[in-house]
Parts: structure tokens; C-alpha cells; sequence
């Protein structure tokens, strides 16, 4: 399992302490400088039932742009994927992918649940 992370993201230390609390083994990347792949995105994208919107960090600056806020509606699927591929900043965090795992932000109910836990 892979959890794409930023170092300063108080949810996504949250997430790891909880993944360690529970010895789920689990690989850390920099979400910045190592986006998740394009089949990681696309197993996001069917989790979140073909939402695109949720894939976002809508609190970044990087979201916020104009340019970048403005533009999303109109782009393709194909499109937001190589967005949120060269901008990691630009993708909800943490992103957690895995055999029959995908989710992003940290949520500990949803997390037991997907995570077979009580």
C-alpha cells in the first residue's frame, strides 16, 4: 500500500500514526515531487464514483488560482489527470492506494471500514 503524503500535512501524519497504531505496513511518498501514476488516480477516480472535483486539495493555493480554479470544469479526464500529475500540491491528501484501497483525506470511520477494523 501507498500513501502519498506532504511532510507538513497534519492530516497525513495523523494518517501514518494511525496506520502504525495498527501495524498496516505502508509506503510514504512525497506527494509533491512523487505523484501517484495514472492507474493509482484512475482507481481514485472509480472510488470517489467518478467525482473528479473530490481529487482536488480545494484549500491549496495551488487550487485557488485562477488559472487553474477557472480552467477545471472544462477539462477532460484525461486532462485532469496529467494536471494532478505534474502538480501534486493540487491533490487531496493523504492519498492512500492499495489492493482494494483508495482514499484520500483522513477520516478514522471510513478508514476502520475500508480497513476491515471495528
Amino acid at each position: 500500500m501507498k500513501v502519498y503524503q506532504y511532510e507538513k500535512c497534519e492530516s497525513c501524519r495523523k494518517a501514518a500514526r494511525w496506520l502504525k497504531e495498527r501495524n498496516i505496513e505502508f509506503t510514504s511518498l512525497p506527494i509533491r515531487e512523487k505523484t501517484p501514476t495514472q492507474q493509482e488516480i484512475l482507481q481514485m477516480i472509480q472510488a470517489h464514483a467518478g467525482e473528479l472535483k473530490k481529487l482536488f486539495n480545494t484549500s491549496s493555493k495551488d487550487y485557488r488560482d485562477p488559472e487553474v480554479k477557472d480552467k477545471i470544469p472544462d477539462l477532460t479526464q484525461e486532462e485532469i489527470i496529467s494536471l494532478l500529475r505534474g502538480r501534486g500540491n493540487l491533490i487531496k491528501r493523504p492519498f492512500v492506494v492499495g489492493e482494494g484501497i483508495a482514499l484520500q483525506g483522513f477520516k478514522p470511520d471510513l478508514w476502520k471500514e475500508a480497513f476491515g477494523l471495528s
